[in-house]
């Protein structure tokens, strides 16, 4: 019992990093429910043709376990850790599981929690949010659109013009650097 209320408790706070508290105040930038999970047959519509669905052992054969545990397992890298959480260089971030373009380098920022953040995608329906409510919070999942990739969350405390924060995984992104003129 104790056992399991100290991992219970290191569980929640790593990932206080990436939660935030509901001020109420959605008035800055466009809020999560103008990037809110669209009905099911209009998520089909918007991927159709193009959804990468593998089985878990070709997921396994893909990726390295912890691009698996975040991605296929909806785990999380501990904050600081992640590879391109203080990365500078410019490029697209990607899906590493399927290659989906999904964050431009131009919109990544600091938030200081430790894991890559952006203010906004590369284009909304390359991504596809679900309510998460795991670890008593209520947060919003970032999922890649085509394969279903478990990204990370997104919080409406980033900065402007958007005013949102997708905290990302490292592990669930590939950086393809810019080219060089």
């Amino acid at each position: 019992m104790r056992i399991s209320l100290v991992l219970t408790l290191t569980a929640v706070a790593v990932f206080a990093g990436c939660a935030v508290q509901d001020s109420g105040d959605s008035s800055q930038g466009r809020g999560l429910e103008a990037i809110a999970d669209p009905a099911p047959q209009e998520r089909t519509m918007l991927q159709m043709g193009e959804k990468v669905v593998k089985s878990e052992d070709e997921w396994r054969k893909q990726l390295t376990p912890m691009q698996y545990h975040v991605t296929r397992e909806k785990g999380t890298e501990r904050a600081f850790t992640g590879e391109y959480y203080a990365t500078k260089t410019e490029g697209v971030y990607t899906c590493v599981c399927c290659g989906t373009p999904l964050f431009d380098s131009n919109a990544k920022f600091d938030s200081g929690t430790g894991w890559p953040s952006f203010w906004e995608p590369i284009a909304d329906k390359n991504l596809r949010m679900e309510s998460d409510t795991s670890l008593g919070m209520k947060r919003t999942e970032v999922l890649c659109g085509r394969c279903d990739a478990h990204l990370g969350h997104v919080f409406e405390d980033g900065p402007n013009p958007t005013g949102l924060r997708y905290c990302i995984n490292s592990a669930s992104l590939k950086l393809v650097p810019a080219e060089s003129p």
